[in-house]
């Protein structure tokens, strides 16, 4: 494996990678947005439950993000 493919996989256990993720994933927040505003408008009860479980994963994904942003930053006296 080169040195640029390892880097790039010890990437997401990173601090850095940990925060890319997070932004990524509460970007997905902006498109169930759009989802819900949608689901109202046309009263689709489908629709608005797909955006509730959609959000439910985003919520969860941001949760387990922040675990791994603490795991990672233990040694850290700020984080704490």
């Amino acid at each position: 494996m080169s040195a640029m493919a390892k880097k790039a996989k010890n990437f997401k256990k990173s601090k850095t990678g940990a925060y890319v993720s997070m932004g990524t994933t509460a970007f997905g927040a902006l498109s169930v947005y759009k989802q819900v505003k949608m689901a109202r408008q046309d009263n689709d009860t489908l629709r608005l439950i797909d955006a509730a479980v959609s959000a439910a994963a985003i919520v969860t994904g941001l949760a387990i993000l922040y675990r791994e942003l603490k795991r990672l930053g233990d040694d850290d006296v700020l984080l704490g």
